[in-house]
């Protein structure tokens, strides 16, 4: 498959649940990419090909909670390199780092084990989706906090309406994404 068939293909297996989980809002579902052999197959070898190129290769793969944990464990399988989870706050058992961000309404925190890279490492950061953006740029500076160098965010879907996007790439993060959803 080409490019823009592969991105369609993937398109026609997200389910679109409106007003979920509030009215107005355009849920993209991504568990029919995961569902489907064939489909999730497809879906890995789009990010595992890029991430082969010897420019783009990371050292390891951070996935955010918790999506990310299911893409980034197999892609860091594939590259034959390293995961690291992202967690929610109080989910690691060992010595972390935090660091909160803002939520439409309120924060969240989320945490990474202070060995869970080394410094200079190159990584790459993955999530299903992004919308605000919150969660990946959190997960950008816990990374860089202990030294390591984000080559790229990554992600399924952008929801570019929500300003995720821009706003990591204004914070000089590279982003990655097979699709784009307009509205949100």
């Amino acid at each position: 498959m080409q490019n823009r068939s592969i991105n369609q293909y993937l398109r026609d297996h997200i389910r679109t649940v409106p007003d979920w989980p509030t009215p107005g809002v355009q849920f993209r579902d991504i568990t029919p990419l995961l569902q489907d052999a064939k489909v999730f197959r497809i879906l890995i070898d789009a990010f595992v090909h890029r991430y082969m190129d010897p420019a783009m290769r990371p050292d390891v793969v951070a996935g955010l909670d918790a999506r990310g944990f299911i893409l980034g464990a197999v892609i860091a399988y594939e590259l034959n390199v390293g995961f690291v989870p992202v967690r929610k706050k109080g989910k690691l058992p060992f010595s972390t780092v935090e660091e909160t961000y803002e939520l439409e309404y309120g924060s969240a925190t989320v945490e990474l084990h202070t060995d869970a890279v080394k410094a200079g490492d190159r990584v790459l950061l993955i999530d299903d989706l992004i919308a605000t953006g919150g969660t990946m740029m959190a997960g950008k500076k816990l990374l860089e906090k202990l030294g390591a160098h984000v080559v790229e965010g990554a992600a399924i879907v952008d929801l570019p309406e929500l300003g995720g996007s821009e706003k990591l790439r204004s914070a000089g993060l590279p982003l990655f994404t097979l699709l784009h959803f307009e509205g949100n």
